[in-house]
């Protein structure tokens, strides 16, 4: 794939990256959109909560294994066409979400909509990448990440002004005219591709990382519902994710043709830049499932203002990128890294003093910053990470170094969930002892009346502010714990080398 066609023309460069941003920010919306109409959805189709869950872990897992083979599907067919059946495919998909009678149904279209969606993320960066020169690959990544990494957030806010406005069906309809205005301007924009009809598909490395994938992702969304490891469902998972990956990590190293390529890790770039995205992903997406639940259970938000307080986060997301973008190549990657680790540090640090009873300005501000934070990250690690790779080997860079980074959230929101709940348990056990019939604070008439312990009522009313107290504390650790794995990321700046004098190119990390 060379770049000149591409690169050719500021219109074709501007249509290009308009559509390669809207492609990208469809896909990244439906990554969150979707969670606020579960309960419509659930008592729309008469689903059980188990069920229901499906709608979510359904998509997840069907994007997890049909992400790795966007650089053979993008060789093989052509990066255009890839693009073209992507989109096609994601837009109608999603009308038949909408359209869905039955939870079966919508589970089964969420799997096509996750397959079709997979490839969309990292063929936009492909295409980014190659519309513009090297000099300028920053800024088209700061571009590219405004859509993959603010559609989350506005996900929850525009899910839940649709549901209650309209109906859930129309967090799902919402995508058919963005995938339209998108399909179009593919096609009036990006020019045709050169293909290899002549690659085959590694089944067998490609059947190994998906039943791995597959495997991970369910273990890992349906572990706190089945308390991990005491259920005989998750530890059949867990060793069949390990079998799996195995036998695949066997067979790459081995194969003259395996699905992944080695050779891409020896680029310290790529290797470097596919770890220290799967922990932002961790860190960034695990505080992004924690706030939601936050703000509606403990403070009482309804969902549309919950939605709104964490909007300006993006903001601050969308501006730090697009700073950052024209900063890449001018100023050592490492000091770009070094401020985004600690804008995100003391955002977390923040959160750790945060009560039920901390303002909006505080949640906004706070958000800010973390939002800035990320931009400072993001942007330059996409243009140092792939920058340095042939353009033919691009698309399946693209794929695997945002699979890195979905699976780097999928373990942060696993992990954060599930010390929520141990230890909101545990914090309950700690401060019940301390909570007696003989304790001088019920010497207060109105605390003695309303949680009065020799009452069935007063009981259940002191339990229910003691589960309340134990869920505050267990926020504050989960929060201490983002912040200090935020911290031990800084070590991994070592790698990455400041650039040649005189250079406008992206960082390297490696000459």
């Amino acid at each position: 794939m060379a770049d000149a066609p591409v690169a050719e023309g500021g219109g074709n460069r501007a249509g290009i990256t308009a559509c390669a941003i809207i492609a990208t920010l469809m896909q990244a919306l439906d990554t969150t959109i979707a969670n606020v109409a579960l309960p419509y959805m659930q008592g729309s189709v008469s689903a059980s909560q188990d069920q229901i869950d499906w709608v979510l872990t359904s998509y997840i897992v069907a994007a997890a294994i049909m992400t790795p083979p966007t650089g053979f599907l993008a060789s093989r067919f052509g990066l255009k066409r890839l693009f073209l059946v992507s989109i096609g495919g994601f837009t109608v998909a999603s009308m038949l979400c909408g359209m869905a009678q039955s939870v079966t149904q919508i589970v089964a279209f969420r799997v096509l909509q996750g397959g079709f969606g997979a490839a969309l993320v990292p063929l936009s960066q492909t295409v980014l990448l190659g519309a513009y020169p090297r000099e300028r690959q920053g800024f088209a990544m700061a571009l590219f990440g405004m859509g993959v990494m603010v559609g989350p957030v506005l996900g929850p806010v525009l899910g839940g002004w649709l549901t209650e406005n309209y109906s859930w069906r129309y967090v799902f309809y919402i995508n058919l005219p963005i995938g339209i205005i998108a399909l179009l301007g593919i096609v009036a924009f990006l020019p045709e591709t050169q293909r290899n009809s002549g690659d085959k598909l590694d089944w067998f490395g490609f059947g190994t990382l998906s039943l791995a994938l597959g495997a991970l992702q369910i273990m890992l969304d349906r572990g706190e519902l089945q308390d991990w490891f005491s259920s005989g469902e998750i530890i059949i998972e867990a060793i069949v994710a390990a079998s799996a990956f195995y036998l695949f990590l066997v067979h790459t190293f081995t194969a003259k043709k395996p699905f992944v390529r080695p050779s891409l890790f020896r680029d310290r770039n790529f290797a470097a830049g596919v770890l220290f995205v799967s922990i932002v992903g961790l860190t960034y997406y695990a505080s992004m499932a924690l706030q939601p639940p936050y703000l509606q259970e403990l403070m009482g938000y309804p969902v549309v203002t919950a939605g709104i307080v964490m909007g300006p986060r993006g903001v601050g997301t969308m501006a730090s990128m697009l700073i950052v973008g024209r900063l890449v190549g001018r100023l050592d990657t490492r000091i770009l890294l070094a401020i985004g680790l600690g804008l995100t540090a003391w955002s977390f640090n923040q959160m750790t003093g945060w009560t039920p009873d901390v303002s909006q300005g505080t949640i906004i501000g706070v958000g800010v910053v973390q939002g800035a934070g990320l931009g400072f990250l993001f942007v330059p690690l996409s243009a140092a990470t792939l920058s340095t790779l042939p353009q033919k080997e691009r698309t399946e860079g693209a794929g695997l170094y945002n699979l890195s980074r979905n699976i780097g959230s999928s373990v942060g929101i696993s992990v954060v969930n599930s010390l929520l709940t141990q230890n909101t348990q545990a914090n309950h056990a700690a401060i019940v002892p301390h909570v007696t019939s003989v304790n001088r604070a019920f010497e207060n008439p109105a605390v003695a009346q309303a949680w009065n312990p020799l009452t069935a009522a007063g009981r259940a009313a002191l339990d229910a502010v003691i589960t309340r107290q134990a869920q505050i504390i267990a926020y504050i650790d989960d929060y201490k714990l983002l912040m200090i794995a935020t911290l031990c990321v800084i070590p991994l700046l070592v790698v990455f080398k400041r650039p040649a004098k005189g250079g406008a190119a992206p960082v390297v990390i490696a000459e």
